[in-house]
């Protein structure tokens, strides 16, 4: 028998494309908080986690970023994300769905995520998309506000679930985005680069992933190259 692999995924631009559905609950949640217009774009946003995004909009509004803060302004932010969702015109990426279907079926590979996102968030989107099923458990904004600590609680999940210790080697983290390969790195885990999220595949390249794909849509040779 293989021995066991952890996958942990990005979401936003690794599995899906949500079509800004987050950018647009945030920029709502800022209008009806703080009456104004605001685009967002001096906020770093893409591969930082959501209690990390949220800290930054409120000390740009000169609001103390207290976890009672924090909390209000996500439990705001989630309660708009079905209608975002609702509105823009969002998809799964390429060869995800048929590349999920396929380790989903091998039994020692387990799936999980490792997001920037809320668990509320991540719950929302993946099952407007049908993909929130595949995956076991996850690392999420809701443990750490830095991307870089959520490995650990990754792997202990992981632990507990499955009664095995799963060493760096035996993890990967998919993502599309800087923060996704230092979050890897960070605990020393295998990191694999998909150019399909902000992040072009010559900026992905200078982060020095393990493997960098253009995206996911040959399934079959992903897995392979990969070893899965």
């Amino acid at each position: 028998m293989a021995a066991k692999r952890l996958l942990l995924f990005d979401i936003d631009g690794t599995l899906v494309n949500t079509g800004g559905a987050g950018v647009e609950s945030l920029k709502t949640t800022v209008r009806n908080r703080f009456r104004t217009e605001d685009d967002l774009r001096d906020i770093e946003i893409a591969g930082k986690t959501d209690r990390a995004i949220i800290r930054d909009i409120l000390r740009k509004y000169q609001v103390d970023p207290t976890e009672e803060n924090i909390t209000s302004f996500a439990r705001e932010y989630i309660d708009r994300l079905p209608f975002s969702l609702s509105r823009t015109h969002g998809r799964v990426l390429p060869g995800i769905q048929q590349l999920l279907e396929r380790l989903k079926a091998q039994p020692h590979i387990v799936l999980a995520l490792l997001t920037g996102n809320l668990q509320q968030g991540a719950r929302l989107k993946l099952r407007h998309y049908g993909l929130w099923d595949f995956f076991e458990f996850g690392a999420f904004a809701d443990d750490h506000h830095d991307r870089n600590e959520l490995g650990a609680f990754a792997r202990k999940r992981a632990q507990l679930k499955h009664g095995h210790h799963f060493d760096a080697a035996d993890i990967d983290v998919i993502g599309d985005t800087n923060h996704d390969i230092a979050c890897g790195k960070a605990f020393g885990a295998r990191t694999i680069a998909v150019a399909t999220g902000s992040w072009s595949r010559e900026q992905l390249q200078g982060c020095t992933p393990d493997f960098l794909f253009d995206d996911l849509s040959d399934a079959g040779g992903v897995i392979n190259k990969l070893g899965w």
